[in-house]
């Protein structure tokens, strides 16, 4: 059986308040160290999706033992006995990281200082995604690592590490995440040099488990060989998951909606940005910091949107976020343009190319850059049928394209949408959204 999404046109209003999954990011983070911190962790409101259900697998695979508490379909309260840096056991086959590239990179940086060898595996789409981005770094600090042409399965050797000093030459949290974890083995002092600003959620975690590391705008340092101890902590909401109700109320005339406890950690508000600066109205109520991470309620209404040139350090820290930022750029007036986003060409999809092949089936005017795209608005857009390719921010972008569509719009293969936000349907459901789920 396969599960499609059926989208008519949004004729009322979208209103109420919601909450969303916990942060994706963070929730992989959270698991990862938690098995290797000495003594118990707690960590509530965890988000059990397709992505990081694959995490808290491998780490049972690994020895850790995890209590769960399943208090809803959208939040788990984990209790996680942590073994130590040392006190992981062997797999006993490859761990399936399915289609969570941030796990299978983060975790190599994990498995680089054990004492066994093991692999990580995932799906086919995974095994598309570049990994000498992480494989590099990690052979410098002495890692032995093979692979199939810099892709996975990766295959990893027990060896000894080394800090060194790392130049990165792309932005990006998971190289960075992958060579700090690993710093944790190592001997010595381990720096990594930015280009550009990333997600910080490696470092806050690890200074929250009294890890001796310190960071500035674009660089930083940690020593390895060093206990943690345990996680105690609430995951925030996803500004990632967020964006997709905050955009659909932003085009839907006469919206307005709350989404509440969402993390707004600044290199992750990039969405919130770049709508800005196309003219929405949003505004942050009750912020507050939630486990070293600031968050806050988000209420946003319905905007008159207009043209926005895309590009620099925003689109770091709203990579994710570009698809569904794609489809409030068709109802503005004028020439969106984004550009420095060829990351998106190496996601779950070529999300540039597969992006623009969907929404021109929507009526849009959208032409492709090697970096990016261009939307010219607004667009008036016809129902079609169109088609997620089983990747999840795609998924969930071309849903809240069909509320603006004139019609009846199939988004197949919908499934995927809970690799990221499970619920999201009924999510949107209780604002008003004029969508279904159906089976075929």
């Amino acid at each position: 059986m396969t599960q499609n999404l059926l989208v008519r046109t949004q004729k009322t209003p979208l209103r109420g308040t919601i909450t969303v999954p916990g942060d994706k990011s963070i929730s992989h983070r959270a698991v990862m160290l938690a098995a290797i911190a000495e003594g118990t962790s707690i960590i509530r409101d965890w988000l059990p999706a397709g992505d990081t259900l694959a995490t808290l697998t491998a780490v049972q695979q690994l020895g850790v033992q995890v209590e769960i508490d399943q208090k809803s379909p959208l939040a788990w309260d984990l209790q996680i006995e942590g073994r130590g840096l040392h006190g992981l056991q062997p797999p006993t086959q490859p761990l399936d990281c399915r289609n969570a590239g941030t796990f299978m990179r983060l975790m190599a940086g994990i498995l680089a200082g054990q004492t066994f060898p093991s692999v990580l595996d995932g799906s086919y789409q995974l095994r598309k995604r570049p990994m000498r981005r992480i494989m590099d770094p990690l052979a410098q600090m002495g890692a032995k690592i093979s692979s199939n042409s810099g892709f996975a399965p990766m295959h990893i050797e027990p060896t000894q590490l080394n800090g060194f000093e790392f130049q990165m030459t792309i932005a990006s949290a998971q190289v960075k995440s992958a060579v700090l974890l690993a710093g944790l083995y190592a001997e010595g002092t381990t720096r990594v040099i930015e280009i550009g600003p990333s997600r910080d959620h490696t470092e806050r975690m690890l200074a929250a488990m009294g890890v001796d590391i310190t960071w500035q705008d674009n660089w930083v340092e940690m020593r390895g060989k060093r206990p943690l101890q345990p996680l105690d902590m609430a995951v925030p909401g996803d500004p990632s998951s967020a964006a997709f109700p905050i955009v659909a109320a932003t085009i839907v005339p006469h919206s307005e909606i709350t989404v509440t406890n969402v993390g707004i950690n600044a290199t992750r508000t990039g969405i919130l940005d770049m709508l800005r600066g196309m003219g929405a109205t949003f505004s942050l109520l009750n912020e507050r910091v939630s486990g070293g991470e600031p968050v806050a309620d988000i209420a946003v209404r319905f905007s008159e949107l207009h043209s926005h040139t895309i590009n620099g350090s925003v689109v770091v820290r709203g990579i994710d976020e570009l698809p569904v930022l794609a489809v409030a750029a068709t109802q503005a007036v004028g020439e969106t343009a984004v550009s420095d986003a060829a990351e998106l060409r190496v996601k779950e999809v070529d999300r540039i190319g597969v992006l623009a092949g969907e929404l021109k089936k929507l009526g849009v005017a959208i032409s492709e850059r090697p970096d990016g795209f261009t939307v010219t608005g607004p667009s008036r857009l016809y129902a079609a049928e169109v088609d997620s390719h089983d990747d999840h921010r795609l998924g969930m972008s071309l849903a809240v394209a069909g509320l603006a569509t004139h019609g009846l719009t199939l988004v197949h293969d919908a499934a995927c949408m809970a690799d990221s936000f499970p619920g999201f349907v009924e999510t949107m459901q209780s604002l008003g959204a004029n969508m279904e789920l159906i089976e075929s």
